[in-house]
């Protein structure tokens, strides 16, 4: 397995330690011929992208393909809020980015209602471990994917499963009507063997993202590839590897 491009890197626009342009020469070294940066989404309050730096990390990231020859697209990871499918990226934005990632995170600002239904059981489960959560929370989770991969034209679902609890096979049906695709996360341990094999039922597709936090980790996935020793992965489920560049729903949405 090649990996060919890497759609979840940071920088220090959010929780990443190197720049825009370091990620894309770490990129380059590794032979990717594309990357995205995407930083964490608004609604975070410590670790967000703001608002008001949309034209600077748009700027570093054009810069950034001219200068390494490597495409570095503009992403953000947008912050599931809501069950109903809100998320902190807003249509208005849209014309900044290329890539549009989601996923449930810790410590958010969610949505009123949301933050007791899901918000405040997730961080309660997964700090103390625990594993038989409840049926509601389940399914406030699961909803909460489904409808987002519903209501927004979201390519990617980040980290699914990890610090939340959700049916993996609906989500991953759901994903799969849409175009949307499901992240092996490089960074986290999130999906277990059996999740993934419930995920190969359907015909959704997954997509390999380092999660790089400095430059360092840009294309480092070797986190991924223990797995697939593991489980068998056909290669053509894969969408970012060899040789491979992946149709990006949200690109279609904006007509590029």
């Amino acid at each position: 397995m090649v990996l060919t491009s890497d759609y979840h890197t940071h920088t220090v626009y959010s929780h990443g330690k190197g720049t825009v342009l370091e990620n894309a020469y770490a990129a380059k070294k590794n032979g990717l011929k594309e990357i995205a940066i995407s930083d964490h989404g608004f609604s975070h309050p410590a670790f967000g992208l703001t608002k008001k730096k949309l034209p600077n990390i748009r700027r570093d990231c054009d810069n950034a393909t001219l200068e390494t020859g490597v495409n570095v697209l503009l992403g953000i990871e947008s912050n599931i809020i809501g069950t109903d499918g809100s998320v902190d990226l807003k249509p208005k934005y849209y014309d900044y980015f290329d890539v549009f990632l989601a996923g449930i995170h810790k410590m958010v600002f969610f949505k009123f209602g949301t933050w007791f239904s899901l918000g405040l059981p997730d961080l309660f489960c997964s700090t103390l471990k625990i594993k038989n959560v409840s049926k509601s929370l389940i399914k406030a989770n699961t909803k909460a994917f489904i409808n987002v991969v519903k209501r927004n034209p979201v390519d990617v679902i980040t980290h699914l499963n990890f610090c939340c609890f959700a049916d993996v096979l609906e989500v991953a049906k759901a994903c799969a009507d849409y175009g949307t695709y499901i992240e092996l996360n490089a960074k986290k341990d999130h999906l277990s063997i059996e999740q993934i094999e419930q995920i190969l039922k359907t015909d959704a597709k997954f997509i390999i993202g380092s999660d790089a936090h400095s430059a360092s980790r840009v294309g480092e996935v070797s986190r991924v590839e223990s797995l697939l020793n593991k489980i068998d992965i056909p290669g053509e489920r894969i969408v970012n590897i060899d040789g491979k560049i992946p149709e990006l729903r949200f690109k279609k949405y904006k007509g590029n």
